[in-house]
Order: C-alpha cells, then structure tokens, then sequence
C-alpha cells in the first residue's frame, strides 16, 4: 500500500482521538514495586480515573455527532493484555465509548528473551500508531492524548510528523536509535513510516500531554506549539474549546467534574484558563469567554481586578509572540531533542 492509496481514502467526516492509559486516563501507581504487584488484581471497581477525564472523552464524541462527525475513540496502553478485562470494566463503568484497545504482549517478549523490548516503549507505541492508521480508519483530524511520565510527546509528534511529511526517513532513524529502539523494530517503523509520509499533512491537530510529574511546560518548547502541556483535564477542555471540538456546555461540565471529583475551587479553575492563556495555547477572546462562562455558572469567580488581569495577560502573550527563539508552527525541533537527550 503507498502513501498515495492511504492519502485517498482520508475520511473527511471523521475525527480520531487516541489515548493514553496508565497517568492520562487511570491514576495507575507503578513508582514502586509493591504498587506494581498489586495491579494484575484490581477489578474495574479498584481503579481510579482522573479527575473529569470520562466527561473529557463523552463530550468530544457528543459535540463530534452534533457536527456530523464520526467520532472514533481508541486507547494504546503498555501494559500487559492479562489487565483488559479489568480496563474494560472500568470504562464500561465510567460510561465511555471506545472503539479500540491495544496493550503491549509483554509476555511474548517475557517468552522469546527480549528483555530491552520489556521496557522501551517507543518504538512500541509509534509502531502501533503508524500500523493503526494504516489498517484504518484514516481521519482528516486526530488528537493525542498522553503524559510526561515516559515519552509521549516525542513518540506523538514523530507520528504527527510522519503523517505531515514533515521528517525525513534519515531523520527519523537517527532519532529512533537515539532512544535505544531496537534495529528491527526501527526497520518495521521505517517501512510504516515510508507508506504514510505526508499522506494528511494537517491530520493531528494538538497534543495534549498530562504533567502528571509537574514537567515545567517550558522543557516541551523544541516539540512546538502544537504539544500543549495541561496541568488539568480542564486546560485541555478549553484548547479544544477554541479548536472548535468542544462547546461552552461541554467544558462547563469538565469544570463541573473537576470541582465535585478533583476538589477543584472557582479560584484554580480559573487558573487555570490564565495560566493556559499566559502560556500562549488560548486566546485572549477566547479565555474571556470562558472565564465568563464559569462566572455565570457559579463555578468561578471574575477576578476581583479583571482589566488588571486582562493587562497582563495581554503583555505576556505579547511577550510570548516576540520571542526571538518561537518555534515553528509545526513540526518538532528534532536536533534540539536530539540535543537535550544527549545532555541528560
């Protein structure tokens, strides 16, 4: 199949939203090894999402119908596939519709002696993707959700990269190796890589990464704008707000969520919308009408000097444009990554 064939058939009508699991749907616990054993024997009962995460994932999927999309919702998971059956009681439990789940056969690789594919997951996870979008559906617009907990926003942006033609096969080698894929996984890679280059160039919209371990956002600069950093399932509910994936209502319910679920006060929520917005990821009408929004329905109060605050926010984005260094609009800055791996 070429990248031409996969190029045609594109599903205009159709949106694709890929998460994560373990820290960017479940609260999972594997710091240490006591947590760790203790997972093959939770139920979908025993498990714990993030806070407003199910309303996030119902909602995109509500207000894509509204627009006569079709929606598609699938999760790539690393964990073992002997857990699904609890994964999938949990989602069944929380009311989320999905229409795919992958898990990692670790026992395969348990099995045949591959102990470096046990832990690396990049070549895993975008192995998985390219194969996923190959096998279908291809949609003209995807986001990606995942953490900072292991390598999503790179293992993300090369996909997103790959589909926009914007990373050469040298290119994409050399950074594979650079994070210990393996030889043969690379190849496989590169051949997926080869049928998909530049077969829909604006296909994923955001990267939304959950900073689970509190990753200053400034250290994701060299993947550019279109990663953004999110505190809280409400950051991302208002990008996607403004990127046209979800309505006011929708959001207000993300809100609504994070106050009953997450112990979230007016004052945070609204925050957080600022803190996004001083980030550069919203803008300044955007935030507005958000901040008003939340103020009508009682979840958060204006600020007590709003002009005030519009003031610097507006200097901060103002700030943020004139950067001397603003990454390009799309597309990774590989050798700053490569540069930044080799100095950790």
């Amino acid at each position: 199949m070429s990248g031409v064939s996969v190029a045609a058939r594109v599903d205009a009508g159709a949106v694709t939203f890929r998460w994560d699991l373990d820290k960017t749907y479940l609260r999972t616990e594997f710091e240490s090894l006591r947590k760790m054993v203790r997972i093959p024997f939770e139920g979908g009962a025993d498990k714990v999402h993030l806070p407003a995460v199910p309303e996030l994932i119902q909602a995109l999927r509500r207000c894509a119908e509204r627009q006569a999309r079709t929606p598609y919702v699938f999760f790539l998971s690393a964990s073992p596939p002997q857990i699904g059956g609890a994964i999938r009681e949990k989602l069944e439990l929380d009311g989320v519709e999905y229409d795919g789940i992958t898990f990692k056969d670790q026992l395969k690789h348990l099995v045949r002696g591959r102990w470096g594919s046990l832990r690396e997951q990049v070549g895993y996870k975008l192995g998985e993707l390219l194969r996923a979008r190959i096998a279908g559906p291809a949609a003209a617009c995807e986001y990606l959700f995942g953490d900072d907990w292991e390598s999503d926003p790179v293992i993300y942006s090369l996909y997103a990269d790959i589909l926009a033609g914007g990373i050469d096969m040298d290119t994409l080698k050399r950074v594979l190796l650079a994070v210990e894929v393996g030889r043969a996984p690379v190849q496989r890679i590169l051949d997926a890589a080869e049928v998909l280059a530049g077969s829909a160039p604006d296909a994923v919209g955001h990267i939304y990464i959950n900073l689970e371990r509190r990753t200053p956002p400034s250290r994701f600069r060299p993947y550019g704008p279109r990663v953004v950093p999110t505190f809280n399932t409400l950051q991302a509910g208002a990008s996607l707000f403004q990127a046209g994936r979800l309505d006011l209502d929708a959001v207000m319910d993300i809100a609504r969520a994070l106050a009953e679920g997450g112990g979230y006060g007016g004052h945070r929520l609204r925050n957080s919308i600022d803190d996004l917005t001083r980030r550069g990821h919203l803008r300044l009408e955007t935030r507005d009408r958000l901040v008003r929004r939340l103020a009508r329905a009682e979840l958060a109060p204006l600020a007590k000097s709003e002009d005030a605050l519009r003031a610097r926010l507006r200097e901060a984005l103002a700030r943020f444009r004139r950067r001397k260094r603003l990454p390009k609009l799309a597309g990774a800055d590989y050798p700053a990554l490569l540069a930044d791996w080799e100095a950790d």
